[in-house]
């Protein structure tokens, strides 16, 4: 009696069902989320294939790549198949997609609305458990010249130093600050700590004729903005 293969290796399944083979002859936008996923883990268990599995966990998470990306080791671990390095890997090639979409975003480098400032922001903050707040610098022609985070903190909120912000203001020679944190809570409401830091800062960046273009409330798919509605 021939013993049961440990897994499904990619190499023996159908050619339909190959993602390396597909990529290579159709190119990578043709294939699924599974299927590029399937790639990276390159083997299933004993009663799946690698796809197969990937649709598993990919359906535990409604599809959802960014909710992936927040899955831990040991949560993505509970799936047969997935070991510790599988695990790794996947963390590892989310979090690659997550920075080249904000190396992305910064590229574009011109603030134009509230938008741009979010589509640069939001993967750097928009999905932690934590609250954090960044400062995006900005030059005479809102080109992003640097973005900082500026503190970390706990859910209940951070802790900003004003003199480091316009120290660094100075130091790049931005005339500009847009200034961000994160809601973990969801909520995009900003609070009255949230309104009167914004208004310290702009009072303390207008004498030196830095101005604070706007203050982003940054959640997971969405966004409040200072400037949009007029509370700067």
């Amino acid at each position: 009696m021939t013993e049961k293969p440990s897994s499904f290796s990619i190499k023996n399944w159908s050619q339909d069902d190959q993602p390396r083979e597909k990529l290579r002859d159709k190119g990578k936008s043709v294939l699924s989320d599974a299927e590029l996923i399937a790639i990276i883990i390159g083997s299933g268990n004993r009663e799946e294939s690698a796809v197969a599995l990937c649709k598993r966990i990919l359906a535990s998470v409604n599809n959802n790549l960014n909710e992936l990306g927040r899955l831990s080791i040991k949560q993505l671990m509970t799936f047969k198949g997935i070991g510790e390095a599988k695990a790794i890997t996947i963390a590892a090639a989310l979090e690659l997609g997550r920075r080249r979409r904000s190396e992305d975003a910064l590229k574009q480098e011109k603030i134009t609305s509230s938008i741009s400032a979010f589509e640069i922001l939001q993967p750097i903050i928009g999905e932690l458990p934590h609250e954090e707040f960044w400062i995006l610098y900005l030059n005479n022609s809102n080109k992003v010249i640097t973005k900082q985070q500026l503190s970390k903190g706990g859910i209940t909120g951070t802790l900003v130093d004003v003199r480091l912000v316009l120290k660094t203001a100075l130091e790049v020679g931005a005339t500009g600050l847009i200034l961000a944190h994160n809601h973990p809570s969801g909520t995009l409401k900003p609070s009255h700590a949230d309104k009167t830091l914004t208004q310290k800062l702009k009072k303390a960046g207008d004498n030196l004729d830095i101005k604070v273009l706007d203050h982003l409330i940054i959640t997971e798919k969405a966004y409040f903005s200072f400037a949009d509605e007029n509370l700067l």
